[in-house]
């Protein structure tokens, strides 16, 4: 089955002959990612721990983006073990990885003084050693020698993530990683990156309680730009720091949040509906959380 092109803002073909690693490539965010570079031409290998939904991209693509090279490891990122092996069969796959996107991760929102250590371990595994891993692993098992880009996901947490003290410490120590890595590797021809994405509307927003999911429906107002971002909108800005045309940037982040780190308290907002969003991915949908917003109000999934 046919499916629509990714409308990219890129110049076709630009990932000819490139290989790209996307952890979290099943859903969200990293599933509109792989879409954007299978439609610019990338072999991809998407890693994810759950295979069926790595599987339902790949037949996607297929409809997308036809004769798209796809590779699919199941693989938990919090195992080094794992992720050692799952490199490796990238490589017998695909023979090079130019390009890594460490998007996968996850967290849950508690209080700080509720957190548990099992709590707090879990989710610094996933968010920091899990990207730690992965980027250790695609540099020694080929990127020292050949070069390429890494670009990490990170989050909006500058000034503290409240509700959520694991996700940002462990969102800030990758930050920290982009930025060491990038110093050390950079002999070697490999750039260290990261985007960090404030309220996109992706899929993530339905697998949250009610609690959270009623808090979503208001935090758009709480950001200069009045509206959720997209999923297209992030991958745009991941895309690049992939690309030729940033070739002398490392160890730098750019955060696609709609403004919400300058908003302040001594300034108020004034709603509008003049940011229009950025749509290029055709099967992006609205979260259920969402669906009762006005339209135009939030981006895509």
């Amino acid at each position: 089955m046919t499916t629509a092109s990714y409308r990219s803002i890129y110049r076709a073909g630009l990932f000819a002959g490139q290989t790209v690693i996307v952890t979290g490539g099943g859903s969200g965010i990293g599933r509109c990612i792989a879409h954007e570079l299978a439609s610019l031409g990338a072999a991809l290998a998407l890693v994810g721990r759950k295979i069926e939904k790595l599987e339902g991209v790949r037949a996607e693509i297929a409809g997308a983006a036809p004769g798209t090279r796809v590779s699919l490891h199941s693989c938990d990122i919090r195992d080094e073990a794992g992720v050692k092996q799952m490199v490796a069969d990238v490589l017998a796959a695909h023979g090079r990885i130019d390009g890594l996107v460490n998007n996968a991760g996850g967290q849950y929102p508690q209080p700080a003084r509720d957190i548990t250590l099992k709590g707090w371990d879990a989710v610094v595994r996933n968010n920091l050693h899990g990207g730690f891993l992965v980027s250790r692993e695609a540099y020694t098992q080929w990127m020292e020698g050949h070069g390429g880009a890494v670009v990490n996901i990170i989050a909006d947490m500058w000034l503290g993530m409240p509700g959520m003290a694991h996700s940002g410490a462990a969102r800030a120590g990758m930050l920290s990683f982009t930025e060491t890595a990038a110093c050390e590797w950079g002999h070697a021809g490999v750039r260290v990156n990261a985007v960090a994405p404030g309220f996109v509307a992706s899929s993530g927003f339905d697998t949250y309680g009610p609690e959270m999911k009623a808090k979503f429906r208001s935090l758009m107002k709480t950001a200069p730009l009045q509206r959720y971002g997209t999923e297209a909108e992030v991958s745009s800005a991941v895309v690049f720091l992939l690309s030729e045309g940033a070739a002398y940037i490392t160890g730098s982040y750019t955060r696609v949040d709609g403004g919400v780190p300058n908003a302040r308290q001594t300034w108020k907002l004034e709603e509008h509906s003049r940011s229009r969003p950025y749509e290029g991915f055709p099967l992006a949908k609205m979260p259920e959380c969402l669906a009762a917003q006005e339209p135009g109000a939030a981006g895509g999934e």
